[in-house]
């Protein structure tokens, strides 16, 4: 019944589904995998974001090079704000608005100096290429409590004087002249004493999981409905092959019966008795019209 399965237009059609499904699994994996960086991001928020500030002293290797199970640590800094190495990042939207954000270098006492983004600016309105104006850091010696953060990568693209195209911390200690721990920056948490006038401070992390888990069962049911469909279309299939034999069988079997000749036997003809004298007699009447 199921013999058509082995064609070579079915066994097309296992092929498509199997790719079909392969893809499925594929992409339901990759929803996992982006589900799984996702949880260890919010077990470091939950973990470090809100945890005690630990000295520059217990978090200077991480700045030369972020573990990144200690992102969003709270380090707290002790030393100077260096306002003439200061620049804005371009195109850093927040919540939906378009916007900068603001980074300087910060002059610790042991003589070493990290990069501290202050904060977000909105776009300006006098000048759409740049904030209307940006806060200058508190001068004097400041203590600064940062979360830390990974550098980005470096942007093929150039950027107006005084701004950068990202928080390439290699590109911006090289505009700066002076050495620079560039393993990882510093986003502003609070800072004593406070400045009169602040970019926007950076809200908390996100803490939901999202959608990943169930658009990875999602594709994982596409896989299997897939098969699912092959089968119920090879088992429509077999019934309406099965269903053509039994019509096919019923015609033959009428043919074959209309082609057989009858066997029963026609009854001879009756031999006619011999006329009568008298029968003979009104017959000749009848034809002379007596």
């Amino acid at each position: 019944m199921y013999r058509f399965l082995f064609s070579s237009k079915w066994l097309g059609y296992l092929l498509l589904a199997a790719i079909f499904a392969t893809a499925c699994v594929f992409l339901g994996r990759w929803q996992m995998d982006r589900r799984a960086e996702t949880l260890a991001e919010i077990n470091r928020v939950v973990s470090n974001y809100s945890a005690t500030p630990i000295p520059f002293t217990a978090a200077r290797d991480q700045f030369s090079q972020l573990d990144p199970a200690k992102e969003w640590t709270q380090v707290q800094l002790q030393g100077t704000y260096d306002a003439d190495g200061q620049r804005i990042v371009r195109n850093r939207p927040l919540n939906g608005q378009p916007g900068y954000e603001v980074v300087v270098p910060f002059k610790l006492a042991s003589g070493e100096t990290v990069i501290i983004d202050r904060g977000w600016l909105p776009i300006g309105n006098n000048n759409p290429g740049s904030p209307d104006s940006v806060p200058a850091p508190p001068s004097g010696e400041v203590t600064a409590v940062v979360r830390l953060k990974h550098g980005e990568p470096e942007l093929q693209r150039g950027a107006p004087q005084g701004q950068l195209a990202s928080i390439d911390l290699p590109t911006y200690a090289a505009q700066l002249g002076y050495p620079v721990l560039t393993g990882a920056y510093g986003q502003l948490a609070s800072e004593t004493p406070a400045a009169a006038d602040m970019p926007v401070a950076f809200p908390k992390p996100s803490t939901e999981e999202g959608t990943h888990l169930s658009y990875s069962l999602q594709w994982f049911a596409f896989g299997v409905l897939m098969f699912v469909g092959f089968g119920y279309a090879a088992r429509q299939q077999a019934r309406n092959a099965a269903i053509d034999a039994e019509e096919d069988e019923a015609e033959e079997a009428g043919t074959v019966h209309a082609a057989v000749p009858s066997r029963r036997r026609t009854p001879p003809a009756r031999k006619r008795k011999k006329a009568t004298a008298e029968e003979e007699e009104d017959a000749l009447l009848d034809a002379q019209g007596y």
